[in-house]
């Protein structure tokens, strides 16, 4: 039903994270499948990747892995990322429901300070996408990242919360 897609460079400990909060969906069978594309890690991401049972590519054309995606729906994130409780029930319903693109809400726990979140431009995988696989598909070519897919996207807010990833950096210093 949903496949997660996530980039990584030497993130291992971030990875780990966004991993361990997946579980619950793989559980209830909301993921079928986890992607991790490298950017030439050297520390253990891939082997967390692999004992996580997620595909781990070094290489890749992105149309052709968004083609081989086990689920309906992509949900993009960045390692380090960790989604809210209550997530799995809500991304259920939601893609059960809709057809349009939804991105989690801002952790109202974990937010920067308000001049910083005034001043800086806001990554487009902060908040996570959630979008049909379709629709993904249309907008790609071989040489498209995330971050490109990501970028411009009109979507709904979700009222579960994702805390993002910069947390997890800022506590690795």
């Amino acid at each position: 039903m949903l496949t997660v897609i996530m980039e990584c460079r030497d993130q291992e400990p971030e990875l780990a994270q966004t991993l361990s909060v997946l579980v619950a969906g793989a559980v209830e069978g909301l993921v079928s499948d986890v992607i991790v594309l490298d950017h030439g890690s050297q520390d253990g991401s891939s082997m967390v990747a692999d004992a996580a049972g997620c595909r781990f590519y070094q290489q890749w054309d992105m149309k052709d892995v968004l083609a081989k995606a086990r689920g309906e729906w992509l949900l993009l994130v960045e390692p380090g990322a960790r989604l809210g409780q209550g997530w799995v029930d809500e991304v259920a319903e939601y893609v059960a429901l809709n057809g349009v693109p939804a991105r989690f809400s801002e952790s109202r726990t974990y937010r920067l300070p308000f001049y910083r979140r005034l001043t800086r431009s806001r990554p487009p995988l902060e908040t996570g996408l959630l979008l049909p696989k379709r629709q993904a598909l249309a907008l790609v070519d071989s040489q498209t990242d995330l971050l490109q897919l990501a970028r411009g996207q009109k979507a709904r807010r979700l009222a579960s919360e994702i805390i993002p990833s910069w947390v997890a950096r800022e506590a690795r210093r």
